[in-house]
């Protein structure tokens, strides 16, 4: 069949048949569908959308576009757990050690950082000599052995997602329903996933800037679990402002390590643990999710979390005296406190903005290939509903240079609202959406 028929066909508002999705991905993989016509495919999606069957057909097509990991044999029933993106997003260096000191076998595969969302990668490399380029021996024997392992992803799973995603990326086409839908779900899919946890952000500093839009993507994510046979739970998650206090690679892990300790923001430790109650309940570890909740709450209280966290980093090459005394991890040469300018309730802390800032501290990377300053960041002394005296610690700037300092704090100062009046603390999970 010929590609333009295809694009013609969806252009015009047709739903595609099984076979011409498969024609299409096959010739992405294959590189014989030139670039520009991949680009008018893409924005024929963008425009028209595509059906529940539809978007099922290109995942599970990504999916036979490379390898497909089979973690029988290692654990018979994997819950993975992936999230949208976020600013201070450290979740699955608290989430994974908690699961897995329950038994329940974790293999993660992540990604780092592009524009203002932080990478979970760029975060473990951090300490120091953690590897995470595992190959796919390593990957299944470290899960053997350790019941936990976290690298990155090898271009042998979903090659056709990655080949998409680099014409997406330049052409206007990454917020499209069913493009991301696709591509989250081919990737967990083909790692070999049996359950999914999804925490997909909501708002300001997030690719989901609508509840509505959100929760449309998260519906259509469980249908296409249940479509091939993969459980999915959606978490709809808040990110108007940083989650934790942390912003920056080095300072994040840092704090996941408090967390795991029991020592951590309330609402990052709030957010793992229900996203960690959740994994325990599909991982069928608990009747309920309170009962997975208390679980969360055992293993962090006897260390047993902590412990985890610390053989995750050892199994791959990591420092673990860096988990032991985390301020052996980089650290910035300059550091500054913030005083708050005014008194007041905070009203908002502009998410994207912080992210940003960071990023051009050196914490993250606008495009792919930049380098990442492990040490430097952001760490927030106040959030939302706090009230502030003129004065008090507001937020610390973590630098490599003098010249990063005063951009920094003026931009970040910028970023914050206030009120004269009491302001409620926003919530952390507006939902949570389970596969009926």
């Amino acid at each position: 069949m010929r590609v333009v028929d295809i694009i013609v066909k969806k252009r015009d508002g047709g739903e595609l048949e099984t076979a011409e999705i498969d024609s299409f991905i096959q010739g992405v993989t294959q590189g014989t569908i030139p670039d520009y016509q991949i680009a008018a495919w893409l924005m024929a999606v963008v425009w028209r959308g595509m059906s529940s069957r539809e978007i099922a057909d290109l995942t599970m097509a990504m999916v036979r576009s490379g390898e497909v990991l089979d973690l029988g044999d290692v654990a018979p029933w994997v819950v993975d757990k992936h999230s949208s993106g976020g600013v201070g997003d450290k979740t699955t260096l608290v989430v994974a050690p908690v699961v897995a000191a329950w038994g329940m076998p974790v293999a993660k595969m992540s990604g780092r950082g592009l524009s203002f969302s932080g990478g979970t990668l760029d975060k473990m490399e951090s300490i120091r000599g953690y590897r995470v380029d595992l190959s796919r021996a390593k990957f299944l024997a470290n899960l053997r052995r350790y019941g936990i392992v976290l690298s990155g992803q090898t271009g042998d799973l979903a090659p056709a997602d990655g080949k998409l995603y680099a014409l997406r990326d330049v052409t206007g086409t990454v917020e499209s329903i069913p493009l991301i839908a696709s591509s989250i779900m081919s990737k967990k899919i083909a790692a070999g996933a049996n359950a999914l946890v999804l925490d997909v952000k909501v708002g300001q500093g997030a690719f989901m800037k609508t509840l509505e839009a959100a929760t449309t993507l998260a519906r259509t994510m469980i249908d296409i679990g249940k479509s091939v046979g993969r459980q999915v739970t959606v978490a709809l998650s808040a990110m108007d402002q940083p989650l934790g206090c942390a912003v920056g690679n080095a300072l994040e892990v840092k704090e996941a390590v408090e967390t795991l300790r029991g020592n951590g923001p309330s609402d990052l430790a709030e957010h793992c643990e229900a996203i960690a109650a959740e994994m325990l309940l599909l991982g069928r570890k608990c009747a309920d999710v309170a009962e997975g909740r208390r679980m969360v709450r055992q293993v962090i209280a006897d260390g047993r979390a902590l412990g985890m966290f610390r053989t995750l980093a050892q199994a791959q090459g990591g420092d673990a005296e860096q988990v032991d005394h985390p301020g052996r991890l980089p650290q910035a040469s300059l550091v500054e406190m913030v005083a708050a300018p005014r008194r007041g309730h905070l009203a908002g802390i502009a998410a994207m903005t912080a992210g940003l800032v960071a990023v051009d501290l050196g914490a993250g990377r606008m495009k792919k290939g930049d380098p990442v300053d492990h040490s430097v960041g952001l760490v927030l002394r106040r959030k939302v509903g706090d009230f502030v005296d003129l004065g008090e610690p507001l937020f610390e700037i973590h630098a490599s240079r003098p010249e990063q300092i005063a951009p920094a704090r003026e931009r970040l100062l910028a970023a914050y609202t206030w009120s004269e009046e009491p302001v409620a603390a926003p919530p952390l999970i507006y939902d949570i959406l389970r596969d009926a």
